[in-house]
């Protein structure tokens, strides 16, 4: 058991370290592009947005780009857009790409910061996690992928409730909720 989880974790770090090497320079990213394709004027006053595209690139060359088939701007905070049917995708240089999928978000236009909600996928080279919420921060420089977690790789099965990650320390909790059930990980070998 202990030589299973030592495998799991050494992808699961990994993981991170690829990820934390995206964010490291984040504060000095810019937004270089926006497109909005298609603006539905269907209804006066409308928020509705139609195919939503935005893209950021910081200083070490990693690009992260979120899409919508739909977005609404918040009426009280016109920072935020809520999504529906969204990607998001981090290149990281010299790396994998990180994909993210979900049926809705939250995206802050001004500090880049994204909850994914519902039906959320991550996939990473042979890694995939599948949650119901992803709490995405820059700005915080964490990762809270929680509600129904699952972590597969070609190895391992990991079942939690939650995961924290801190993107500059690297620091990982993996956690359920109640103290009497423990985190799953099963050797699929």
């Amino acid at each position: 058991m202990k030589k299973k989880l030592l495998i799991f974790f050494s992808f699961f770090f990994l993981f991170l370290i690829f990820i934390y090497q995206k964010f490291e320079t984040t504060e000095k990213k810019n937004v270089e592009n926006l497109e909005i394709n298609e603006i539905d004027n269907s209804l006066n006053n409308s928020n509705i947005i139609k195919n939503v595209k935005y893209f950021s690139k910081d200083t070490g060359g990693n690009e992260y780009t979120i899409e919508a088939m739909v977005g609404e701007i918040d009426q009280s905070n016109t920072n935020i857009i809520y999504l529906t049917n969204v990607k998001g995708l981090i290149k990281i240089q010299n790396s994998d790409n990180i994909t993210i999928l979900s049926d809705f978000g939250k995206y802050n236009i001004k500090n880049f910061d994204t909850i994914f909600s519902k039906n959320v996928i991550i996939t990473y080279s042979e890694n995939k996690i599948l949650s119901d919420y992803l709490d995405f921060s820059l700005e915080r420089n964490s990762m809270i992928i929680s509600k129904n977690v699952s972590y597969f790789n070609l190895s391992n099965v990991l079942k939690a409730d939650n995961i924290e990650i801190d993107l500059k320390t690297k620091d990982t909790k993996i956690f359920m909720y109640e103290e009497d059930k423990k985190v799953n990980v099963k050797n699929i070998n």
